[in-house]
């Protein structure tokens, strides 16, 4: 039983690597985004900000340095929303029907196709990072380590979310306004632009949504960690948003409780 599942661990996530490496498409459209946010976006916002990044310790830096952390996120949200677009193709076409009836448990397939699309998150930031870094963006060279436990974590967590969103996407065709109703508030209403503080001035309400959403943490979970420390809240929000979102996932693929049923 062991020997079986590792081989179906190892056929989906070989799979969906070969589906990344064939789409080059998608491996720089993730990437542009980002890029441009950071090329042209940050330019016009170009000065310093009083950001306490490490606390109690203030720290000043360029909005660059600043916004880098929100744009690893912004590529592994991006690339949830990605893995959920294909699991949708993949129920419409007939292969996720040829997964999901095999003799392993639901939750374990449906797991190891959240942990495929983890593997591709975090190759796809470490691309922008070494990007950011050959730009001129100032990472200290231990964040490069620290900073990989934190992107294996909120990538699964985002990866989780859009396994989550596949569930109740009906056709392939809603997919868009689905995956707009929520990358653009989860992005534009966290830290990952401006710090929280900055929102609390601007607005109290947004700034409490802000506190409570679990992009935010994955957010502050990955800039803590670029520079060597370790944001215990973050990481625990991250966490069990993970778990709720999987649980989620699992749930509604399930054909006798959750929304697969439903349609049905």
């Amino acid at each position: 039983m062991v020997m079986h599942a590792w081989r179906a661990l190892m056929g989906i996530m070989g799979r969906e690597g070969l589906r990344f490496i064939h789409q080059r498409e998608r491996f720089i459209s993730a990437l542009v985004r980002p890029l441009l946010w950071l090329f042209i976006f940050a330019a016009g916002f170009r000065s310093t900000l009083g950001v306490a990044i490490i606390p109690p310790y203030e720290t000043y830096v360029l909005y660059e340095v600043y916004i880098t952390p929100g744009l690893l996120g912004m590529v592994q949200l991006f690339n949830g929303m990605q893995s959920s677009l294909s699991m949708v193709y993949d129920r419409e076409m007939g292969s996720m029907k040829t997964l999901l009836v095999s003799p392993l448990p639901r939750s374990f397939l449906l797991t190891s196709k959240l942990l495929a699309g983890a593997m591709i998150s975090v190759i796809q930031a470490t691309v922008f990072l070494l990007i950011a870094a050959a730009y001129g963006i100032e990472i200290p060279a231990i964040g490069f380590l620290t900073v990989l436990p934190a992107l294996i974590l909120s990538g699964l967590m985002l990866g989780a979310l859009g396994l989550m969103l596949s569930s109740f996407i009906k056709q392939l065709e809603n997919f868009a306004g689905v995956m707009n109703f929520v990358i653009f508030p989860m992005f534009f209403l966290s830290s990952a632009l401006y710090p929280l503080w900055r929102i609390q001035e601007s607005n109290p309400t947004l700034a409490f949504l802000a506190s409570y959403n679990p992009f935010t943490a994955a957010v502050e979970l990955i800039r803590f960690a670029l520079y060597g420390h370790f944001n215990l809240n973050a990481a625990l929000i991250t966490f069990f948003s993970l778990l709720f979102f999987l649980g989620m996932a699992i749930w509604g693929y399930n054909p006798s409780q959750g929304m697969m049923n439903r349609r049905a």
